[in-house]
């Protein structure tokens, strides 16, 4: 007797069953995705900073694409970008390099002589309109003596150079590792080009709808406006006072306005550069020029920051000027660096959920 095989039930799943399966299905995907979050959670920020930079280029690279002489070059084309923006980051630091390595002889020279007979105190400390007496004596106490036996210079012992150094050295070694895993992930997204943002879209409109896909399609926008306010206002920034550098008889004064431009791409952290030049300035005598040169830097970096920089990113983004003054201070507050990039972005899908809820 042969024994037929039982019957597939006919039965489909009850829609509780369903919604189990749903759940299910759903806190599976989570934590999936959780998972794979975890595993590259040390890769997160370098691919965030790939994105930024992929997001601003993005119009120079459709542009580039749409040209015949690089048409269906997409590699070529990733790999030039790519390049480009390692030059913009290596030649800065490679000039700045070889200029200190000029200058290392000259410093050696001048911190030996400080060890066997002291640093002068200036003149000019003597006739300050106040705090003169204490600067004074502690100069005379720290800095006067040969620094071999001053008691500022006793707690740098070999055994503490050394662990600053090494610890300098890790950071340095570190910050090469995630420039170069940057550069990498930003030659990947380059070269997959249109094709990914148009994958990007698409996977966003099927799970949030057009609402969705507009609300990137403005967060992307706020990064391009803010990436080229920041990098608009760095460079009038580092121009101007490049200028006052020169006008001032700063040494390496086109030196010193890169170093400005690069720093007044960070908000509020040209005061930093010019400030120094201003109190070597003070130092050397020119009481003068230094004065003209902190008021004079004090009002191009307040009008830059207060006003044109936000106007640029505010232009852009069609945002109002304290949401973007908020955006950049919160977001570098609270993210750090990239913090200036995510922070206008939020701002911007803020602004355009209470434009949808008042309308």
């Amino acid at each position: 007797m042969i024994s037929r095989p039982p019957a597939a039930s006919s039965e489909s799943p009850t829609p509780g069953c369903l919604k189990k399966q749903k759940a299910a299905s759903l806190v599976l995907y989570v934590a999936l995705v959780l998972l794979a979050l975890w595993v590259v959670r040390d890769f997160i920020a370098v691919v965030a900073w790939a994105g930024v930079i992929a997001i601003a280029l993005w119009p120079l690279l459709r542009r580039v694409e749409g040209s015949r002489w690089f048409s269906g070059r997409t590699t070529l084309i990733a790999a030039l970008l790519t390049l480009a923006i390692a030059l913009l980051v290596v030649l800065p630091v490679g000039v700045g390099i070889a200029q200190a390595l000029r200058e290392a002889r000259d410093l050696s020279d001048w911190f030996r002589t400080a060890q066997d007979n002291g640093i002068a105190m200036p003149g000019l400390i003597e006739r300050l309109p106040f705090g003169a007496q204490q600067i004074s004596t502690w100069w005379q106490t720290n800095l006067a003596a040969p620094l071999r036996e001053s008691p500022a210079m006793k707690g740098l012992h070999s055994t503490t150079v050394m662990t600053l150094g090494r610890h300098v050295g890790e950071r340095v070694a570190h910050s090469v590792m995630v420039f170069a895993f940057m550069l990498v992930a930003l030659f990947v997204i380059f070269q997959a080009g249109p094709r990914l943002s148009g994958s990007i879209l698409k996977g966003v409109r099927r799970g949030f709808g057009d609402d969705g896909a507009r609300l990137v399609e403005h967060m992307a926008a706020a990064v391009r406006g803010t990436v080229s306010g920041l990098v608009v206002v760095g460079i009038g920034e580092g121009a101007l006072l490049g200028i006052a550098y020169f006008v001032t008889g700063l040494p390496h004064a086109a030196l010193l306005g890169l170093v400005t431009a690069i720093a007044a791409m960070l908000p509020f952290c040209a005061p930093i550069t010019f400030g120094l030049a201003a109190l070597w300035l003070f130092a050397q005598g020119s009481v003068a020029a230094a004065i003209g040169l902190a008021v004079f830097g004090s009002v191009v970096v307040f009008i830059a920051e207060h006003f044109v920089r936000p106007v640029l990113i505010g232009n852009s983004t069609r945002l109002p000027f304290l949401l973007v003054l908020f955006g950049i201070l919160g977001g570098a507050e609270t993210f750090g660096l990239l913090g200036l990039f995510i922070g206008p972005a939020l701002m911007t899908v803020l602004m355009v959920l209470w434009t949808d809820l008042v309308q």
